[in-house]
């Protein structure tokens, strides 16, 4: 059969879809890349936010009508929303054949013969074993690893737990074994992620892991390692201390703080306050290393006074890179229960008037860079700009700001250049090959 398969949501639901993929390939399917060429199309979706929930229907209902136009074409949803609202998308969403949870992948290639033969199929709840085989999804030149599922956080905003269950680090094992073939198949930079990467192995001996992991894969052929999601409460002297001085670990953190204010803070369970906080953020810029966060705005509670310390503090911290949200109310959560949720225009006020802050950070930052030489991975060619692009160690790809660049000499995506930041546009570099 021909499989077409979109992936929706973050990158470890990324590798989620990359490793169903393979696990397809492996039953001897085809993948291709276009909805009219596909006999089963497949939407692997996100189900962490209201935006994330509507971006995932709309694309089922996009599937739904490449479905209409193909005769015998199959719909098959998995992820996150068939995980969380299995019992109403059977009702809401007949055109689809199939729902698969979160843990199911497993069971996709056995059923495509049912849902060939017309049967509707409900999996949910399963265990995966797990799974090292991969199609990559992006450049060849990076890739992620998932080194956990789940998570133990409990923060009252959040729906991860009751989806994706309680923090299980993967085998170290099993993940350098997949991180060795990644390494000999070429990729130059290697991306932890989980919800929390923070607490790898916690839940295997009682104590964190992290270090020693980064270590094993240090050993291999990969020139950048990079860290994302590392909880603030867990973010001590020694791993700052790490990620400054391993030569290839890259010097960025990607530290969620979600707010400054104490009392936010507590109302979001989130285990630190505002001086431990400041701490932190002056630590890692002290040890020169580029600093991303998240922060959320409008959560229920959250004063003009909150709101005006989150501001200044986005104003003076300094911090390279940050994403703010307006607060959505998921329903089950905590937060969902509380009183004092703020109107949605008054939320997204808030949220615009952080996120025009943080961007003249980025900005003023961009601009420090000007006449400096960059280490840069190439990751493609701009044809709008008519250029190449790509990223420092201290860019996340498909995140952050870029460096946009000219050459005189021939340049490969996956290679690294030296480049000279001549200019910016706005939060992006703009430089030439030296």
């Amino acid at each position: 059969m021909k499989i077409g398969v979109v992936s929706l949501g973050c990158d470890k639901n990324r590798v989620d879809s990359e490793k169903m993929i393979a696990r397809l390939v492996a039953a001897g399917h085809t993948v291709v890349s276009s909805e009219e060429e596909a006999d089963i199309l497949i939407v692997n979706t996100c189900a962490f936010t209201e935006d994330a929930k509507n971006e995932a229907i709309d694309e089922i209902l996009s599937a739904a009508e490449a479905k209409k136009r193909g005769e015998g074409k199959k719909l098959i949803v998995t992820g996150c929303l068939p995980e969380r609202y299995m019992e109403s998308l059977e009702e809401e969403l007949p055109e689809v054949d199939a729902f698969f949870g979160v843990a199911d992948y497993d069971e996709i290639a056995g059923a495509i013969g049912k849902i060939e033969r017309g049967d509707r199929i409900f999996c949910r709840g399963g265990g995966d074993d797990y799974y090292s085989d991969r199609v990559l999804t992006t450049p060849y030149h990076y890739a992620y690893l998932k080194i956990a599922e789940g998570c133990n956080n409990f923060c009252t905003y959040c729906a991860i737990p009751s989806i994706r269950g309680k923090y299980r680090s993967e085998r170290p094992e099993d993940l350098l074994a997949e991180a060795r073939k990644l390494s000999d198949d070429g990729v130059k930079e290697l991306i932890l992620v989980a919800q929390d990467v923070t607490r790898y192995g916690v839940d295997l001996d009682g104590k964190p892991h992290l270090i020693e992991l980064v270590r094993e894969l240090e050993k291999m052929d990969f020139e950048w390692i990079r860290l994302l999601y590392l909880e603030p409460e867990m973010v001590d002297d020694e791993l700052i201390a790490f990620v400054a001085n391993e030569p290839k670990v890259c010097k960025y953190m990607d530290v969620p703080l979600q707010h400054v204010d104490s009392g936010v803070l507590k109302r979001m369970n989130r285990h630190t306050d505002e001086r431990l906080t400041r701490e932190l953020v002056g630590k890692i810029k002290a040890a020169g290393i580029t600093m991303r966060t998240s922060f959320i705005s409008g959560f229920p509670g959250e004063s003009e006074e909150a709101h005006r310390r989150l501001a200044e503090f986005i104003r003076d911290a300094g911090i390279d890179f940050a994403g703010v949200f307006a607060y959505s109310r998921e329903e089950g959560t905590p937060a969902d229960r509380m009183r004092g949720h703020l109107p949605e225009d008054v939320k997204q006020a808030r949220a615009d008037e952080l996120r025009a802050i943080e961007n003249e950070v980025i900005e003023r930052n961009a601009a420090s860079l000007v006449g400096s030489s960059l280490k840069v991975l190439a990751d493609g060619i701009d044809y709008d700009r008519q250029c190449f692009v790509g990223h420092t160690e201290r860019q996340t790809p498909d995140v952050d700001s870029v460096v946009y660049f000219t050459s005189d000499e021939e340049v490969r995506a996956g290679e690294f250049y030296t480049v000279e930041a001549v200019s910016r546009d706005g939060i992006d570099i703009i430089g030439r090959t030296v």
